[in-house]
């Protein structure tokens, strides 16, 4: 039987990283792509669509057109409660991610996705190393981060 001090940090663990993966939609909602960027270890990636972000271009994010458009509309990024495995300092999240847009009435769903987090822990605490978002369209190459 583990110790209440390791049952401890792995409860502080645990929430510490779905803290950090739930900020990542109000920074990006509030446009704060230096909070985004903060999220992420040095050398840390984000790979959405065709793109790949390194981790010094992360605050950029906000400066894409779309984003800004996402924003005039009025956008929401919302993600589910990922499903988490930590082993030592590393741990793997997927979960499913939604950005809504308001282009009138209702609003609508204009991206939904699969991702995969992969986090590490640094000398400030835990930090995305790698994100893969994949746009949910029925592609098999989408749904292999959920069986990753």
């Amino acid at each position: 039987m583990k110790s209440i001090e390791e049952r401890l940090q792995a409860l502080e663990d645990r929430a510490e990283i779905l803290d950090l993966i739930a900020s990542y939609g109000p920074f990006a909602d509030s446009g704060n792509g230096q909070a985004i960027e903060r999220l992420w270890a040095e050398g840390g990636t984000y790979s959405f669509d065709t793109t790949t972000l390194q981790h010094e271009d992360l605050a950029g994010l906000v400066e894409f057109d779309t984003h800004k458009d996402f924003m005039a509309a009025g956008c929401a990024h919302v993600g589910t409660a990922p499903s988490l495995r930590i082993d030592g300092d590393t741990a793997v999240a997927t979960n499913h991610s939604l950005v809504f847009a308001r282009r009138g009435e209702p609003w609508t769903a204009e991206r939904v996705s699969a991702n995969r987090w992969e986090l590490t822990r640094t000398a400030e605490g835990w930090k995305v190393a790698k994100r893969e978002n994949r746009l949910l369209t029925g592609s098999e190459w989408a749904r292999q981060l959920f069986s990753n």
